[in-house]
């Protein structure tokens, strides 16, 4: 399926699927089946389709209900929480990276200079998480001298 919300693309043949989930099965109204993918750009979306009495449901006529599919874009904790009820921790993780307890998952842009020097750091043996902890530590006493 292919769609464009809020200009942009999102299409089931060139993105990759993390997952799949679904109840019932489709001689039930009440089937449904939801898939999770990643577009090449890193954001996620669910693929979505059921019966008439599913969330895809939709109206056709008055007090008549027909099955249907929805494309349903996802914010990254979305998908998380998303991928926490379907996958297993596994799969979870091949996705979103390795659970450490006591941290939190970050992702932002940065110049592709940063990335470059951050490479190299790695290549020295350093994790991102260490590079951003040091980043993040050296500001702060930074900040206190001012």
């Amino acid at each position: 399926m292919k769609k464009i919300i809020n200009g942009k693309r999102y299409d089931t043949e060139t993105a990759q699927l993390i997952g799949s989930a679904s109840y019932s099965n489709r001689s039930d109204f009440r089937f449904w089946s939801e898939e999770l993918y990643r577009k090449k750009t890193g954001e996620f979306f669910l693929y979505g389709e059921g019966g008439p009495a599913s969330k895809y449901g939709r109206k056709i006529e008055q007090n008549t209900w027909a099955g249907g599919e929805q494309i349903i874009p996802l914010t990254l904790k979305e998908a998380q929480e998303w991928a926490e009820k379907y996958l297993d921790a596994d799969e979870y993780e091949a996705v979103f990276g390795r659970i450490e307890e006591g941290k939190v998952q970050v992702s932002t842009w940065i110049a592709d200079s940063v990335k470059a020097d951050a490479d190299q750091l790695r290549e020295k043996g350093y994790t991102l998480a260490d590079i951003f902890e040091a980043g993040v530590k050296h500001l702060t006493r930074e900040s206190e001298v001012k």
